[in-house]
């Protein structure tokens, strides 16, 4: 297995390499740049000025120096500074990541309490009622988007919902913004508790469509009708024989969301003023922060190479068949 993680290490070098210079050369093709949007909140602009800005950021600079100075600090781990701010890039994302991370880590969480369950109960029972309820929710999950949802969610406890209490905690309510949750828990379950709910629903909508799928194709396979005749509990087949092999494509596709999560989650964050990586990737892109930009994407592709090694060695613990040689 060692060997086999050390060249899927090595494979994804030339992937982020490639990521890196997609994403420096997109940025120079949009209209306009940092300075320009910098100086156009200011008052009269002229050339000159611009021009001396840009000399200060490095920006007059060959492209390929630009590129050249921006993947040598990478590699050492420094990013550069903000073009909008002058902070460092590093502490930037830093102050950002523990609210992506938790948001993921929530929303994982509900999807798979939702979909295994729904997707299983669904293939063991199809064409009941209990199979079309699943079935139907699934297919509100995957029809509105979420700004809907979270539009739809606000107005629904802000006016239904104002004048009830939650015990001691008061108005149950979202908390717009971000708690650290090492100094007020309550608040940042309360903050997290919606956007986590929208994000985790869409995704278990995804994850039970197709565990209802895979089982439905395994119940059928011969080792289940063989496990069956030898007399084992339904229970024991299904949980032992069918349910762990159809847990492969399902895993794939939410460690595939699960990245996306990481960085894609702008409008829930816009909704409900979470100061995530989403949001800070969209503010730089429209500021042309540059720094900032390519270094949240490198991360994003990061994260999306990690996520899918970690799926592929966990598919040697669900199927013991699988080996890595």
């Amino acid at each position: 297995m060692t060997q086999y993680i050390f060249k899927r290490l090595l494979a994804a070098i030339p992937t982020i390499f490639i990521v890196s210079i997609i994403v420096f050369g997109l940025l120079r093709l949009i209209p306009g740049d940092v300075v320009e949007t910098r100086l156009a909140e200011g008052g009269v602009v002229t050339e000159e000025l611009k021009e001396r800005m840009r000399a200060e950021l490095g920006l007059n600079r060959n492209p390929v120096a630009q590129y050249g100075d921006w993947v040598s600090g990478a590699v050492r781990g420094d990013f550069g500074s903000s073009l909008w701010t002058g902070k460092p890039v590093n502490e930037l994302i830093l102050d950002r990541v523990p609210l992506s991370l938790e948001i993921v880590l929530l929303s994982v969480l509900l999807a798979v309490s939702l979909a295994v369950p729904l997707g299983v109960i669904s293939a063991v029972k199809q064409d009941t009622p209990i199979d079309y309820g699943a079935r139907l929710f699934s297919i509100f999950g995957l029809s509105f988007p979420d700004f809907v949802l979270g539009t739809v969610l606000i107005l629904f406890l802000t006016v239904y919902l104002e004048p009830l209490t939650f015990g001691r905690f008061g108005p149950w309510l979202p908390q717009l913004g971000w708690f650290k949750p090492w100094e007020d828990p309550w608040r940042n379950i309360q903050a997290l508790m919606f956007p986590a709910l929208i994000l985790g629903y869409r995704l278990s909508a995804i994850s039970a469509r197709m565990m209802r799928s895979t089982m439905l194709d395994v119940l059928r396979e011969d080792y289940v009708r063989t496990a069956r005749a030898k007399g084992l509990a339904e229970r024991s087949v299904i949980m032992r024989h069918a349910m762990r092999n159809a847990l492969i494509p399902v895993i794939t596709i939410m460690a595939g969301q699960v990245a996306f999560l990481f960085g894609g989650t702008v409008i829930v964050e816009q909704i409900f003023l979470l100061p995530g990586l989403g949001r800070l990737t969209l503010e730089s892109v429209l500021r042309r922060d540059y720094t900032v930009v390519q270094a949240t994407v490198l991360l994003m592709a990061f994260v999306f190479i990690a996520v899918n090694l970690a799926v592929d060695l966990a598919y040697g613990f669900i199927d013991p068949r699988i080996r890595y040689t």
